[in-house]
């Protein structure tokens, strides 16, 4: 085990290293070509690189996250780019800046007025780590599967998601905030407290991917839209594009960590819920400030729509495949090979 976990290991340095070549490429030669077709048809290589990186990563703890960093992240990055779109263009300064925005979740923090005055940090450290030990207790109950009912499981499962993907990205972005001093913003904002679907994919979950998918889908689509069929509701189908692509990308990422043709059902879980979002602010727009539901009414109701849906169309291609058991039983195996080498080191 010790000698595949190293093997594993050696590819994803392999991986890293050619992506980071491939950045300084882009920040070296790309960006000295003019904006548009040119700069595009340079970066096409690279962009087909990053896509096929993964693949040759078999741990899905490794895989996973490389591949959204990579195949989503950078790619979408480097499209914006290759049209003079931030967050690269125009090149930050210095190139390891350039690299960590590219394929990093991270997006620097837009200063204020009230930068002078930071508010105490010390609540969201504290929650992350009780976010930690709830994970690690999640992932220890993985070893009573059997004695759990499934349903009561799949809502373990849930938290144990949603808690690895926010630590997973929390602790993605430290090497830029503690090397670069980088000031930058949350990438989840409590997604619990969503006060509708709308608040919870826009302002509170995964706020890297809402960054990356406003400039690339839903302003573009909306846009178009204006033409068709008016300013007033060419949001909508911006919305529902931008959750298509969402779904689309997810299939992506989905094949990487299950390498099983996909079922499409995580693409029809954002598809409803890109409609159920575009409906709420249709909704909103005809009523305006005549009515609406209690934020203790409507926050509640949104997380529950999001479970039950993810519990309906988001998870079972993971938990078929097994993924879930398979990220418990590669941490187990990485803490005992680092185990291991820390021993060795120190005894000689």
């Amino acid at each position: 085990m010790d000698m595949d976990m190293e093997m594993e290991l050696k590819r994803y340095v392999k991986v890293w290293v050619l992506a980071t070549t491939c950045l300084c490429y882009c920040y070296y030669v790309a960006a000295r070509l003019p904006k548009g077709a040119l700069r595009l048809l340079s970066i096409l290589p690279v962009i087909y690189i990053f896509i096929i990186l993964p693949i040759t990563l078999t741990s899905v703890s490794l895989c996973g996250p490389t591949a959204f960093f990579l195949v989503w992240l950078a790619n979408f990055k480097l499209l914006l780019f290759s049209f003079g779109q931030a967050p690269l263009s125009p090149p930050p300064p210095k190139l390891f800046h350039f690299i960590s925005l590219a394929c990093l979740p991270i997006k620097l923090m837009q200063k204020t007025d009230n930068d002078n005055n930071p508010s105490p940090s010390f609540m969201p450290r504290l929650l992350l780590v009780i976010k930690t030990f709830v994970l690690l207790l999640l992932l220890h109950v993985h070893n009573y599967r059997q004695f759990i009912h499934p349903y009561v499981f799949l809502s373990l499962y849930c938290l144990e998601m949603y808690l690895q993907i926010e630590l997973v990205l929390a602790i993605s972005a430290i090497p830029a905030r503690a090397l670069f001093r980088f000031e930058i913003e949350p990438q989840f904002n409590e997604p619990y407290l969503a006060t509708s679907l709308q608040d919870f994919w826009g302002h509170r979950w995964n706020l890297m991917v809402t960054s990356i998918l406003r400039p690339t889908v839903y302003y573009p689509v909306s846009e178009f839209s204006k033409r068709l069929i008016g300013p007033k509701w060419a949001s909508l189908p911006g919305v529902v594009a931008t959750f298509v692509v969402s779904g689309l990308m997810h299939e992506v990422i989905f094949f990487y960590l299950t390498r099983v043709s996909p079922t499409w059902e995580v693409t029809w879980f954002f598809i409803l819920h890109g409609i159920c979002v575009a409906m709420e602010v249709a909704l909103k727009k005809m009523v305006k400030d005549r009515w609406q539901l209690h934020r203790a009414i409507s926050g509640p109701l949104a997380v529950i729509f999001a479970g039950v849906t993810g519990f309906w169309l988001f998870f079972p291609q993971l938990t078929r495949n097994r993924v879930d058991d398979q990220v418990v039983w590669e941490c187990y195996i990485l803490l005992n090979f680092i185990k291991h080498k820390v021993s060795s080191f120190f005894i000689g």
